[in-house]
């Protein structure tokens, strides 16, 4: 690679980092503890704890689990009824002022045996809330959201380009080399070692929260998309003022893939629904497909089965950045490794902040000379954040 081009791509490099560095260490401190949240849940008190009943004990009618819920909130409407992936022997109901409020929603956990009220978790306070907020939208709903991905865009960049930059830096050094002469030195090497055990970790899971942050644009353009051809035919109608059973309309959509699960149900009006239809959602049984839904439309005035569409590729996408983001396919083993590779990429943006803060201060440039690649044939100076 000749000179100008390393010029380039180290100035690629040296400012998407910077631009993304401190964000991208908000998202790795903050992701850290949303690896272990059902564990961190469990220690705060926070999780709904079920009882144990024998297996074959039967279910009671989803029915029966809203009407006591909603007795608990007479004021509200249902907006969803909702498992646990690994979990359905309970049920979450969301009630909110309206179908589509995003404020002063109550969520109450039923057990879907008994129809005893379990919980009434409270997502909007505590630890956990302020660091998923912070990590998905900085409280800044869309539009924070829309920010950290472009911060994930940079990173991005900043991770194509110090790939770009490390063959040319290391052409002198054995890989894994950590030189001790100076502290500079050796984070400088610690820096590029690290950046290249965790590239493909560190893209994955930057590519992955990128197109999380695009899902409410998503969504709306499914709507958009597919649920506008499929309520042609309401157009001009009335919303039902009695809403049909929700136990029948579940009993519909899993009878028409009796090989799935159901994952939740989105109640008329909602983000994921229409005003005429229950729109239920049934997951595999298999861990990888476990995370793609499989909608199911239900009339909610008539119980009559409307359309069950296929997710398109872009939802789909969606579905399956989610998990892989978090590590939430492996179990515990993936947690501990998602979460080691995660304290490594906080030593790479910390290295990588450091380096540039020394280069920037004159009195802490050395006097000696050490074992460095010709910063001319690297442009006018040696890319510090090759990695």
């Amino acid at each position: 690679m000749n000179s100008r081009k390393v010029k380039t791509w180290t100035w690629i490099h040296k400012w998407s980092s910077l631009v993304c560095t401190v964000f991208m260490l908000l998202l790795c401190l903050t992701g850290l503890p949303l690896i272990f949240h059902h564990e961190i849940g469990h220690l705060l008190g926070t999780e709904v704890e079920v009882p144990d009943l024998p297996k074959d004990t039967p279910r009671a009618s989803l029915d029966k689990v809203m009407q006591v819920a909603q007795a608990l909130h007479p004021g509200k409407v249902p907006m969803f009824a909702s498992h646990e992936i690994d979990d359905d022997r309970f049920w979450y109901v969301t009630l909110g002022d309206t179908p589509t409020s995003e404020v002063g929603n109550k969520t109450v956990a039923v057990d879907a045996r008994s129809a005893a009220v379990l919980a009434q978790p409270k997502f909007d306070e505590g630890f956990m809330y302020i660091m998923l907020k912070l990590h998905v939208d900085l409280f800044a709903g869309l539009p924070g959201k829309l920010f950290l991905g472009l911060m994930g865009l940079l990173l991005l960049l900043a991770i194509v380009s110090g790939v770009v930059l490390y063959a040319p830096f290391m052409r002198k050094l054995e890989f894994g080399a950590v030189r001790q002469s100076r502290p500079r030195a050796r984070w400088l090497d610690l820096h590029n070692l690290l950046g290249i055990v965790t590239l493909v970790w560190a893209f994955t899971v930057g590519a992955t929260g990128m197109i999380n942050t695009w899902a409410d644009l998503v969504i709306k353009y499914w709507q958009y998309d597919q649920l506008s051809a499929l309520l042609a035919p309401y157009q001009g109608q009335k919303p039902p003022a009695r809403l049909a059973s929700v136990q029948q309309a579940a009993s519909s959509a899993t009878a028409l893939a009796p090989d799935m699960k159901m994952a939740f149900i989105a109640f008329p009006g909602t983000t994921f629904s229409s005003p005429h239809h229950y729109t239920v959602f049934l997951r595999g049984n298999e861990p990888f497909n476990s995370r793609l839904l499989k909608p199911v439309l239900v009339d909610a005035g008539t119980n009559a089965l409307t359309a069950s569409p296929p997710l398109p590729w872009y939802l789909t996408a969606l579905l399956v950045s989610q998990p892989l983001h978090f590590g939430d396919y492996g179990g515990m083993p993936m947690q501990i490794l998602w979460a080691l590779l995660d304290i490594a990429t906080i030593v790479v943006l910390g290295s990588g902040l450091y380096l540039w803060i020394k280069r920037r201060n004159p009195a802490a440039k050395p006097t000696t000379t050490t074992h460095v690649p010709e910063p001319r044939a690297l442009g006018r100076k040696a890319p510090d954040g090759a990695a």
